[in-house]
């Protein structure tokens, strides 16, 4: 007992049942919790990436490669990562219905499971962007006036002010933003989808991205209204100005002749 006690009062007494007491821990810990966890997560990606291949041997490798590497009709899909098939897929543009100078959206034609198994499948082709998280492009919060400023600079120019779309060359044009979730319009951003260039983190940080999402809902967005009445497209000064001027100063004109025309009748008569 005297040794044990002596023991006990030993100055490095206290660093070793710490150390033992952390290594009992850690060795629980890593033979339960993560590689069990870690093993189910491998177990269940192994399989959306198994049954995304299968949904894209039957869908997409006509046209992009059975390994998705590309071909004369569709380009590669290595590296294109996953957001960019949630986007293509998720709102109906692919699969193409046709060639063309764009792939319009369409009626999607696969589950939202199913296209996770398929962004599992070509995001194992190649690092690319990631599917992003409902955290990161959930407008909750966010600045519109702040949106509305990125807006104008990066995106106008195709998408007109308020995101009601516009002409391009060569038969190809700048969609509508009207309806378009959040979450497509922060994919869109991520991976510049047909003309559009991309914004990845690195050049739009995340929260201006969910500050042009907030400014694209509050002028295009379902509830969104024109204080002025019709919109006439939101095209801006030049089409209201057109517009006032054929209409209202041609109405003026009528009523003008209209006059004239009724009182020379009024002094024959």
């Amino acid at each position: 007992m005297k040794k044990l006690s002596a023991r006990r009062r030993h100055p490095l007494a206290a660093v070793v049942v710490l150390l033992l007491a952390l290594a009992a821990t850690g060795g629980l810990y890593a033979a339960f919790a993560p590689a069990g966890t870690a093993k189910a997560d491998e177990t269940a990606q192994s399989l959306a990436i198994e049954e995304g291949k299968k949904l894209y041997s039957v869908g997409c490798a006509s046209c992009h490669g059975t390994g998705g590497q590309g071909t004369t009709d569709g380009p590669s899909l290595v590296g294109v990562g996953s957001a960019s098939v949630d986007f293509q897929v998720g709102t109906g543009r692919m699969p193409a219905q046709q060639p063309g100078a764009q792939v319009p959206k369409k009626k999607v034609i696969y589950s939202q499971a199913e296209i996770d198994q398929l962004a599992a499948y070509v995001a194992s082709l190649g690092a690319g962007p990631i599917t992003p998280s409902e955290k990161q492009y959930n407008p909750a919060g966010a600045d519109a006036a702040k949106g509305g400023e990125l807006f104008r600079t990066n995106c106008a120019q195709c998408h007109n002010f308020t995101g009601e779309g516009g002409a391009l060359t060569h038969g190809k044009y700048a969609p509508s933003l009207e309806g378009v979730s959040p979450k497509h319009l922060y994919e869109a951003m991520q991976t510049g989808p047909q003309n559009m260039p991309s914004f990845p983190d690195t050049t739009m940080p995340e929260q201006q991205k969910k500050d042009i999402i907030a400014y694209v809902q509050a002028v295009n967005g379902e509830k969104a209204d024109s204080p002025g009445g019709l919109s006439l497209g939101g095209l801006g000064p030049v089409s209201e100005g057109l517009f006032g001027w054929i209409f209202g100063l041609g109405t003026l004109i009528a009523v003008a002749i209209w006059v004239a025309a009724h009182t020379a009748k009024a002094k024959k008569s």
